[in-house]
C-alpha cells in the first residue's frame, strides 16, 4: 500500500457497512479505504515542506528496514498462515470473504488467497528512504519510477508461506492499487523474486473493470468481488483495514467499529502485516484533507496523540 496518496475524502457512514451494490463508499469523491496506497488516483501533489520541518517516517522507515522485529512479526506471520492452509481447504464451508463481498455460494470453486502487494508482499522502503532523504512526499511519477525499477524486496516469510500455499493447488491472488499500467513491472518484480504468479490475470490493479461494480476511488471492494466469482478465498493478507473489507468512512471510529465487527478473523483468515510508514489510518485523523499545508496535517496528527499527564 503505498505512501500516502491523496485521495480520500469523507464517504458515507459505515453503517451500510460492505454493501454488494457498490464498490467502495458511494461518495462520488474519492474513498477511504485503500487511498493511501500506491497507485491510486491522486490530485496534484502538495507543496515539497521546507528542509527544516521534521519527518515523520524518519523512524517508521528506519524500524522497517533496520530492526529485527519488523523482519521477526512479518516471518512468523506468514509462518502461523501457513499453518492454517491445511484447515481452511479441509472446511467447505471456510471463506475469507465478508458475507456481502462474497455474492455468490462459495462451494466448488477452486482455492485462492488474496494478497495486497506494497508492504504486504513487495518491500517499498528504499522508496520511503528516497523521500525521507530529499524532504518529499509521495507523488504518481515518482512511485511509477519506482515501481518500473522492479528492484522491491520480497517479505519476510512471504515467499515460503506463497510457494506452500501453491503446493497445495492454492491460486495466489494480488488485489493491489498499484494502477493497471504498473502490472507488468509489477509482474516482473514478483516474479524475480521468486512469488508464484499463475497468469498475468491473478494481478488485478487499480482500474480493473468488474461487471455490475461501479469503482469508486481505490476501494477494493468490486476486485474482492470478482475474486469470489471465482475462487473461494481461505485467507486475505494486508496492511490496511480496506485490504479486508471495504471502509465507508475513513474516520478513527469507523475504522475501530469496522476492526472490532471483525476482530475474530485476524490471525485466521485475515493476516494484517505492520506497516508503520503510511496507511489510510493517517489521514483519517486530519479529515482526509491533503489540501492542508503539512504543518497544519502535522499539528492534527499531534493532537490525536493520547499523552501522558
Amino acid at each position: 500500500m503505498r505512501p500516502t496518496s491523496r485521495t480520500l475524502a469523507s464517504v458515507p457512514l459505515l453503517a451500510a457497512a460492505l454493501a454488494l451494490a457498490a464498490c467502495k463508499p458511494t461518495a462520488p469523491t474519492a474513498p477511504a479505504a485503500d487511498a493511501a496506497k500506491p497507485g491510486a488516483a491522486a490530485p496534484a501533489a502538495p507543496s515539497k515542506p521546507d528542509a527544516g520541518s521534521a519527518d515523520d517516517n524518519l523512524n517508521a522507515v528506519l524500524w522497517v528496514q533496520r530492526s529485527a522485529e519488523y523482519r521477526a512479526i512479518s516471518a512468523q506471520t506468514y509462518r502461523a498462515a501457513a499453518d492454517h492452509l491445511d484447515k481452511a481447504l479441509a472446511e467447505a464451508n471456510w471463506d475469507a470473504l465478508v458475507p456481502a463481498e462474497r455474492g455468490n455460494a462459495s462451494a466448488g470453486l477452486k482455492p485462492a488467497v488474496i494478497l495486497d502487494v506494497d508492504e504486504t508482499v513487495l518491500d517499498n522502503s528504499p522508496y520511503q528512504a528516497r523521500l525521507v532523504r530529499d524532504g518529499a512526499e509521495y507523488d504518481e511519477v515518482t512511485w511509477d519510477a519506482w515501481v518500473a525499477e522492479k528492484k522491491a524486496k520480497p517479505l519476510p516469510g512471504v515467499v515460503d508461506f506463497a510457494r506452500a500455499a501453491t503446493a497445495k493447488g492454492v491460486t495466489l491472488l494480488y488485489i493491489s492499487n498499484r494502477a493497471e499500467h504498473l502490472q507488468a513491472a509489477t509482474i516482473a518484480n514478483l516474479k524475480a523474486v521468486g512469488l508464484p504468479v499463475a497468469s498475468d490475470d491473478v494481478f488485478l490493479g487499480l482500474g480493473t473493470f468488474v461487471q455490475d461494480c461501479e469503482q469508486n476511488g481505490s476501494e477494493k471492494l468490486c476486485r474482492r468481488r470478482l475474486a469470489g466469482q471465482q475462487y473461494r478465498v481461505l485467507m486475505q493478507f494486508g496492511d490496511q483495514l480496506g485490504d479486508f473489507a471495504e471502509i465507508t468512512a475513513n474516520t478513527p471510529d469507523a475504522r475501530a467499529a469496522l476492526y472490532e465487527e471483525h476482530r475474530d478473523w485476524f490471525g485466521e483468515r485475515w493476516w494484517m502485516l505492520p506497516n508503520p510508514t503510511y496507511g489510510s489510518w493517517e489521514p483519517a485523523v486530519f479529515n482526509n484533507d491533503y489540501k492542508q499545508p503539512r504543518e497544519a496535517r502535522r499539528a492534527a496528527k499531534r493532537a490525536a496523540l493520547d499523552v501522558a499527564p
